[in-house]
């Protein structure tokens, strides 16, 4: 069987200390987190389309083709949810009295 597995965002970070504050940051930032969280659920996608591409030809196991497609929906699914977040925070913050 293949190994499907969604890669983690947060892997890539580091912590780093903040400059003169004596507190710590995430190298690399939110943005390169959410990034990498978008490249790999285009990897599983990707990695879905081939499997499947694969079943039709008789290349693939059944429960290879399942497991490929059941992470691209969860890696689909994991982004439209950060992009509701992100949405709903942004009109939270327009809200806002000045």
């Amino acid at each position: 069987m293949a190994d499907l597995r969604i890669g983690n965002p947060l892997q890539g970070l580091t912590v780093t200390q903040a400059p003169g504050t004596g507190q710590t940051a995430a190298a690399g930032g939110f943005g390169d987190m959410l990034r990498t969280a978008l490249q790999d659920s285009v990897d599983a996608a990707k990695k879905s389309e081939q499997m499947s591409a694969q079943a039709v030809a008789g290349k693939a196991d059944v429960t290879d083709v399942v497991t490929a497609v059941n992470n691209a929906e969860m890696a689909l699914d994991t982004v439209v949810a950060v992009r509701d977040r992100v949405i709903s925070a942004y009109q939270e913050i327009m809200r806002m009295p000045i």
